[in-house]
């Protein structure tokens, strides 16, 4: 029944978003690559919170509030006012240039190059963290519901191997086949029912604490583990609070205003009034957030009184100890869909990179729209098998979300960096972009890599050798032997940012650059805009006060 259910939902999304696509022309770049640029708010919105909102956020996020409680819910919130950022700032330059990638802008402001090594970092970043982890983490998920090593009689990692392959082939056939709009679709549909299961969770959950009575469970977790209902993270918690000032707003920026997976489905959009609409009620969506990454971590830690081993494995197993039988599939598939939708939204981004940026940019400058889109579409599929090999051996990477989150900052701040001071000056020359990238990804690499382990390999050697063995104590020691990876982020973005500036100073560009408006849309912004976002950063910090 469990399985008749997950298939049935599967289908019928497939099926609607095939209906809601068909007529749209994707052999053009505009049609393949942005939905034909008629995504409406509900559209966009709905498929930001599903990219973004798949197992690595929901196993990772809980596996992280059942240690440390509500202070992590800073990935949810922050993203609120990033966005708001985002369609107030960023959009209506992106929609004014006609973008169809975040690097075509960096194309106009500094030169291909530029371009070039732009989209080959987001490219890298994709096939060698992001997507294996979105399959891994997915893997896990959908091994674990259904219990595939009984059902199919294989080893665990066999069934990881087999689940990985299985959401693999699905995610390219909706991504390299339907192209944006398609992707768009089905994570609209799959959005309502991802946040109608995921709000069951913890429903379920408080209603087993209070015996049927849910403000009874939420009274008793409330009264019984009031350090887990603290907004503020301390030193040794893996948000601390300060890094809200450093770099964590510097990250958000970056993932919600110019990574190409997510910007996509603004770019799309029919009009500026549209994208911004869309951003702004994501972002309005996106205060509820902890109520399904953040609230289950905190009810599997009062429901198994803080004994499991390992913390990930929090939110599946409280799972299938609170929801009924009858939800199983039903919530198995919003699951799959959501894996599905991170998955063949960054393998999109990539077919779009790799068609625009790499292929008619240096493989083959004369080809047609249609050769573009058919040439990103065979590199999609090359992508994807790279991605799906890669996922299972990642198993020892330790916690999916801290891992997915560090290793980011590799290309993250960089590319930020280049951006930000690409639209806030207008003589500061193209060399100083490609040093920005070089220099601001090998320092980030030889800190976080090489000082990082010295410093606190040092440190509890020290500690060691002092006899001190209380584990508090030793996790003080190591978060104060290096820098939080947040504030190493926020130090080189001020260094490149300087770097870049005096390049400008001492070889600035001959002539001041001039962003052009290209009417593929219109720019005419929407009317409640600023008194919407004032809103939406007031309500972000009253949960703050709230929790404090």
């Amino acid at each position: 029944m469990q399985i008749l259910t997950f298939l049935g939902f599967t289908i019928v999304v497939a099926i609607i978003s095939y209906l809601a696509t068909r007529k749209t022309e994707e052999t053009s770049s505009d049609g393949y690559f942005l939905g034909g640029r008629s995504l409406t708010a509900g559209v966009i919105a709905g498929s930001l919170l599903l990219t973004n909102l798949s197992t690595e956020q929901i196993v990772g996020l809980n596996g992280s509030s059942y240690q440390s409680g509500l202070s992590v819910m800073v990935w949810e919130t922050l993203a609120a006012i990033a966005m708001v950022v985002t369609a107030m700032f960023l959009l209506p330059r992106y929609l004014k240039g006609g973008l169809t990638t975040v690097p075509g802008f960096l194309a106009k402001r500094f030169d291909v190059t530029t371009k070039t090594l732009t989209s080959v970092l987001f490219l890298s970043g994709y096939v060698v963290v992001l997507l294996p982890v979105i399959l891994y983490s997915g893997s896990l998920a959908i091994s674990g519901m259904f219990n595939i090593p009984e059902l199919l009689g294989v080893t665990h990692t066999q069934s990881i191997w087999i689940c990985v392959w299985g959401i693999g082939i699905i995610g390219s056939v909706y991504a390299v086949f339907g192209g944006l709009k398609a992707v768009a679709v089905s994570d609209s549909i799959n959005a309502i029912g991802l946040l109608a299961g995921g709000i069951l969770i913890p429903i379920f959950g408080l209603m087993m604490i209070g015996d049927g009575s849910v403000l009874d469970g939420l009274s008793i977790i409330t009264s019984e583990n009031p350090e887990k209902f603290k907004s503020m993270g301390t030193a040794i918690d893996p948000v601390p609070f300060y890094t809200i000032f450093t770099g964590m707003m510097l990250v958000q920026l970056f993932y919600w205003g110019t990574n190409q997976q997510i910007i996509q489905r603004a770019l799309g959009a029919k009009n500026l009034e549209e994208g911004q609409k869309g951003l702004l009620l994501g972002s309005f969506i996106k205060i509820l957030g902890p109520i399904i990454v953040v609230l289950p971590g905190i009810i599997a830690f009062h429901i198994f009184e803080g004994n499991l081993e390992n913390p990930d494995s929090a939110y599946p197993m409280l799972v299938n100890k609170v929801l009924p039988d009858a939800f199983v599939g039903f919530f198995a598939a919003v699951l799959f869909g959501a894996i599905l939708s991170s998955f063949n939204s960054v393998l999109n981004s990539s077919v779009t990179l790799f068609g625009i940026d790499i292929y008619k940019e240096h493989i083959n400058k004369e080809a047609t729209e249609k050769t573009v889109v058919k040439y990103g579409k065979m590199f999609g599929i090359v992508l994807a098998i790279a991605a799906m090999f890669i996922a299972p051996f990642i198993a020892n990477a330790g916690s999916l979300f801290a891992y997915l989150q560090e290793i980011n900052g590799i290309y993250s701040i960089p590319i930020l960096t280049i951006i930000v001071v690409g639209y806030l000056t207008k003589r500061v020359p193209a060399i100083a972009a490609k040093i920005g990238l070089v220099t601001g990804c090998l320092l980030y690499i030889i800190s976080q890599f090489f000082m990082q382990p010295y410093f606190i390999d040092t440190a509890l050697a020290t500690a060691a050798e002092k006899g001190i063995t209380d584990v508090a104590q030793l996790a003080l020691i190591k978060a104060q032997a290096y820098p939080h990876f947040l504030d190493v982020m926020a130090i080189l973005f001020v260094l490149n940012i300087v770097i870049m500036l005096i390049i400008g100073k001492l070889k600035p560009r001959e002539e001041d650059f001039v962003q052009e408006y290209t009417q593929q849309v219109d720019i005419k912004p929407w009317k409640h805009v600023k008194k919407a976002g004032i809103l939406i950063c007031a309500l972000v910090i009253m949960v703050y006060i709230y929790f404090a």
